[in-house]
């Protein structure tokens, strides 16, 4: 039998998500309603690994999350760490999850893991997956090699890297890929199972400032251009364009992006969902040769979403100049 005084201590946050919703009146749908206490106690085996503190940091769907509330989250895990905690699980919604997993590891400067998870089928519905779930990023945070990689994602007894993972599927059970990479490791008979060593990492201080905002736009077929042309006019201080294929627009697209690149950073990343943007392959107009040359960056592998967090913390911290550095480790 474990002496409780013996087990690592590990700090439980949760945000709330499908995997704290049950039905509330017939008819009405799942809400956001189990805090943390209630999310631990559907699991009772975690007893017997750690001395596990919760606290609910809220009870929200992961679209109403903002940047705000995600730094006071990294805010309260880094006090967590600071005040003994071996490792940080959080829960929270997975429409989402891609993008905060991301922003926090950005921000995470521990050895300590960070373990993010939710679930795909709510608490009251039969199969629910989030005890599962919560189960399995406990014992991703617990294990030794679980150390130095920043954020994970835990989620069907997989372990992916924050920079590589997204949500792939709407409604499926095996929701979350990393498309190109694949995951990191996986859970096998409770603890995690890696493929390789960790990679190096580099750490943003929080920003400075969080007033700014960065858009995001995609291309899309015969797209006019009256959003793009706008973007000047509306008091954004950063651009993110989801281009064609390997990062391309149309012609008209980038002469307008090429004067918006005078005054702010743009960025240009693939819609496609796997694989990265060409640097030096096409020459036609609105490929990534011209883009270049019109002062635009390529994403490389980062998707869009990410690189718009990227953008934001680095516009936060004055620091655009290293874009083209943070980009290129993608």
């Amino acid at each position: 039998m474990n002496d409780k005084h013996n087990l690592p201590r590990l700090s439980l946050g949760c945000l709330g998500g499908t995997v704290s919703m049950q039905a509330g009146l017939p008819g009405q749908g799942v809400t956001p309603q189990l805090e943390g206490n209630a999310l631990l106690a559907g699991v009772p085996q975690l007893g017997t690994l750690a001395r596990i503190t919760t606290t609910s940091l809220g009870l929200l769907p992961s679209a109403s999350l903002t940047f705000q509330i995600m730094l006071d989250v990294l805010n309260w895990a880094r006090g967590e760490v600071e005040r003994g905690a071996q490792a940080v699980v959080l829960t929270q919604g997975t429409d989402t999850l891609e993008e905060s997993a991301y922003f926090l590891d950005l921000l995470w400067p521990f050895d300590a893991p960070l373990v993010m998870t939710g679930a795909m089928r709510a608490a009251s519905q039969p199969g629910h997956d989030g005890p599962a779930n919560l189960l399995a990023a406990v014992q991703v945070a617990l294990t030794a090699e679980s150390h130095g990689r920043g954020v994970l994602v835990v989620l069907n007894d997989q372990v992916h890297l924050a920079s590589h993972v997204r949500k792939t599927a709407s409604l499926a059970m095996a929701a979350f890929e990393s498309p190109g990479w694949g995951p990191e490791g996986g859970v096998v008979e409770g603890r995690a199972m890696y493929r390789r060593p960790p990679l190096l990492r580099k750490v943003l201080p929080p920003p400075r400032r969080c007033g700014h905002r960065v858009a995001l736009l995609e291309a899309c077929l015969d797209a006019d251009g009256a959003l793009l042309q706008a973007i000047p006019t509306l008091g954004y201080q950063g651009l993110v364009v989801s281009g064609f294929g390997a990062g391309h627009v149309s012609a008209a697209w980038a002469q307008a992006m090429a004067s918006i690149a005078l005054d702010i950073p743009v960025i240009v990343a693939t819609r496609t969902g796997s694989g990265p943007t060409a640097s030096a392959s096409y020459g036609f107009a609105g490929a990534e040769i011209d883009l270049q040359r019109k002062g635009m960056h390529m994403a490389g592998s980062l998707c869009p979403r990410k690189c718009r967090l990227l953008l934001w913390l680095l516009i936060g911290l004055g620091n655009e100049e290293a874009l083209p550095s943070w980009l290129a480790a993608r």
